[in-house]
């Protein structure tokens, strides 16, 4: 079995012969009952396959879903205009880091369509080519956003820096509001969502689906999914570790399982540290070795946190779809960035129980990283 490790584009997947986890039918249900949705995932939880895969739907690819739950349930396949913006894999340090981003992206955009750049301001460009290219094509575009929130978090303690990035991206993304004539679906994915310190007060269009337990195992693999598409994995893990059968899944739930992405769902297991175990035949803090986000190491050290109590927090239900006080109470954070997760809910005063999600999350945050431990001293 090939692992796809790493590998984030869903036509690699299909055509490499990697083990894909099928989430397709989540994906047509999103379709068919709404336009525009946010989505909040921790870090390798494969937002961006789940962005991958929507694109190549949009395009029209349906070769690329033979056997796949979509084959079945989807009957327009009509290609559309699809905008794909990663935000990832860039730092953003200056207003030009973000600048230099949108136009590369604004500048693809126009040479593919043909789209005469007649504005500066990057709102108004893309606002201009969703118009002109809705009018050239007659379809309805289609606005796929991932890792929306990483040049705010990279901004997060230099507040000329973040007020600057907040004003253009609010002004940029807004432009999926201001257009929904042209547009035929829009999706926002992070790991975090910021309230007044973003972009959201121009986005209320969004259903956010972070909490909804429809939506729980649209990231990451199941206790479903580990039996259906990795049982003979399991098999030679558990030979590998000298361990029976049952005693290797109850190791494997120990590790990784436990993220509960609503009051109600079933554990969800890292995919990321799933898939190194599997490969390489050994349980490791995988996760923890692609390193703790740097945003999330500023906010710990600026706040006076006690992390000792991190592993039993109440919260109340408002709290856990934005973090915008995050250094007077960093546990929302934690939670949207996989170090805690729902443990409990009391649905008489709204209030959520949370805990670490499994052994790896546990003692990497406590015991592996050197800010934490220095916290502790």
């Amino acid at each position: 079995m090939r692992y796809p490790i790493g590998i984030q584009e869903f036509e690699r997947i299909r055509n490499g012969g990697y083990v894909y986890v099928d989430k397709t039918a989540l994906i047509y249900r999103m379709i068919s009952e709404g336009e525009y949705y946010f989505l909040s995932r921790p870090r390798r939880f494969g937002k961006s396959l789940l962005v991958s895969t929507m694109e190549a739907y949009f395009q029209g690819r349906k070769e690329l879903f033979s056997g796949l739950a979509i084959e079945k349930l989807a009957e327009d396949w009509t290609e559309s205009p699809v905008f794909r913006l990663d935000m990832s894999g860039k730092t953003y340090q200056t207003v030009d880091d973000l600048n230099d981003t949108l136009d590369k992206n604004l500048k693809k955009w126009e040479e593919k369509y043909g789209v005469e750049k007649s504005y500066n301001q990057p709102d108004l460009r893309f606002q201009d080519i969703i118009e002109t290219v809705a009018e050239k094509t007659g379809r309805q575009a289609v606005v796929l956003i991932d890792e929306y929130d990483k040049p705010m978090l990279d901004a997060l303690g230099n507040q000329e820096l973040g007020e600057s990035v907040r004003r253009i991206l609010h002004g940029f993304y807004s432009v999926i509001k201001k257009e929904g004539r042209y547009i035929r679906f829009g999706f926002l994915t992070g790991v975090t969502k910021l309230g007044r310190l973003s972009v959201f007060s121009g986005l209320n269009n969004l259903n956010d689906i972070s909490l909804d337990s429809r939506y729980a195992d649209i990231c990451g693999v199941s206790e479903d999914d580990l039996h259906e598409y990795f049982g003979d994995s399991v098999k030679e893990l558990a030979a590998a570790c000298r361990l029976a059968e049952d005693e290797c899944y109850a190791r494997l739930k120990k590790w990784y399982d436990g993220y509960h992405f609503s009051e109600d769902c079933p554990g969800i297991y890292n995919p990321f540290s799933l898939l190194n175990t599997l490969q390489k035949k050994k349980f490791h803090e995988y996760w923890f070795e692609t390193g703790t986000p740097t945003f999330l190491v500023e906010i710990m050290k600026r706040t006076s946190f006690d992390v000792s109590t991190l592993e039993h927090q109440d919260v109340d239900s408002t709290l856990m779809s934005t973090v915008d006080a995050i250094y007077e109470n960093p546990v929302p954070l934690l939670f949207q960035t996989g170090y805690l997760t729902i443990s409990g809910y009391n649905a008489d005063y709204f209030i959520y129980h949370l805990t670490f999600p499994n052994l790896e999350v546990k003692r990497g945050f406590l015991n592996f990283h050197p800010p934490y431990r220095r916290m502790e001293d």
